[in-house]
């Protein structure tokens, strides 16, 4: 296929900055295979869920990964930024810089501002390990562990998807309002953000009625929102992420859907990490590695029978997906009917639950 099959107009006012309050009044839009679209809210999901059903939800904390800094070579010293893309050990991550171009291997960058909080593990260092394309770059931290993820805490700031920080700065509202408040795993510079909309209400609601909750954890990187570049689809290459499901929850999830139930992902990250863990016969296996898998039409789902998901960019690797699960043509007329009335986009918008296309 081809990337424009994945167009469609969005007017710029439908991008949402703030989410609503509270996180259950968000709208949502439900779509059903041959049926008429509906208007909901999230606060009507025990309404449209039935005893036996399993939500499976990412519990993944997002870290405050984007952090500026100073690169030191010989006498010069020049302002960079990074955001911190993918953990690949204690001490090691991948991270977009900018300005790239000005950075090599062997530099040295030093974050933080002298003047904030950054003094109270000392300096925060690292070395420039590898340069690659995009201005993606792999630092090696003198710190590790622990020690290296408070000293990110303290000198970062939450990493807003880019139509976001485009048009205002973050703040201290977003460091509540990007993270569910079933976040437990630190590891994702990006949030599940379908599981935004969820409130501790709302989820003893769901669980009183006979609802599964489940939790699984895959670390969103950066990667999920690099634009694709390539005109054929099948020639796009996603970053790799990490994530688990173990053995107790597979078992689990694999016994609701024997007696019934449907399972329902909280977002694409929980939906690619499932069909990530579930075998040729869709039974799901536990499941603790790194996934690049990439979901177009004409996939076959093996795991997933519901989604809830966010609207989310024109060509993107996401809307792919969600044509793959409810069918390409089922999603233009979704997208269409949502900008006609009014839903609010993107990370911190409105949202749907899409029931797969068989």
């Amino acid at each position: 296929m081809k990337l424009a099959d994945f167009d469609f107009h969005l007017p710029e006012e439908r991008i949402a900055l703030r989410p609503v309050s509270p996180r259950d009044a968000a709208r949502l839009l439900l779509v059903r295979p041959g049926q008429p679209l509906a208007d909901r809210h999230v606060r009507d999901l025990p309404d449209l869920l039935r005893a036996g059903d399993v939500l499976v939800m990412n519990d993944t904390r997002v870290i405050p990964a984007r952090l500026k800094g100073v690169r030191l070579r010989d006498e010069s010293r020049v302002a960079v930024e990074a955001t911190l893309h993918r953990q690949l050990s204690g001490h090691v991550w991948t991270a977009f810089m900018r300005p790239g171009k000005r950075l090599a291997r062997g530099d040295r960058v030093v974050f933080g501002e002298p003047s904030d909080r950054a003094c109270l593990l000392g300096s925060l260092e690292a070395t420039v390990r590898e340069k690659g394309e995009g201005g993606e770059v792999t630092l090696a931290f003198d710190l590790s562990g622990p020690d290296l993820m408070a000293a990110i805490a303290e000198r970062g700031v939450m990493p807003l998807p880019p139509y976001i920080a485009a048009k205002r700065p973050e703040d201290a509202q977003d460091l509540a309002d990007y993270q569910t408040v079933y976040a437990a795993e630190d590891g994702s510079v990006a949030a599940p953000t379908a599981g935004l909309h969820f409130t501790p209400q709302l989820l003893a609601r769901l669980q009183a009625m006979g609802v599964g909750l489940e939790r699984v954890t895959l670390h969103v990187g950066a990667g999920t929102f690099l634009p694709v570049k390539t005109e054929d689809v099948a020639e796009h290459r996603m970053h790799p992420e990490w994530g688990e499901v173990d053995a107790a929850t597979a078992e689990r999830l694999n016994a609701a859907r024997a007696a019934g139930g449907r399972i329902v992902c909280v977002g694409t990250t929980s939906l690619r990490l499932l069909e990530s863990a579930a075998d040729e016969t869709g039974a799901i296996r536990p499941f603790m590695a790194e996934t690049a898998i990439f979901i177009t039409p004409g996939y076959r789902f093996r795991a997933a029978d519901g989604l809830m998901t966010n609207f989310h960019l024109p060509k993107s690797t996401l809307f792919m997906l969600v044509s793959a699960f409810a069918g390409l043509e089922t999603m233009r007329a979704a997208y269409a009917h949502a900008i006609d009335h009014g839903y609010r986009f993107y990370s911190y918008g409105d949202t749907s639950l899409l029931w797969r296309a068989d």
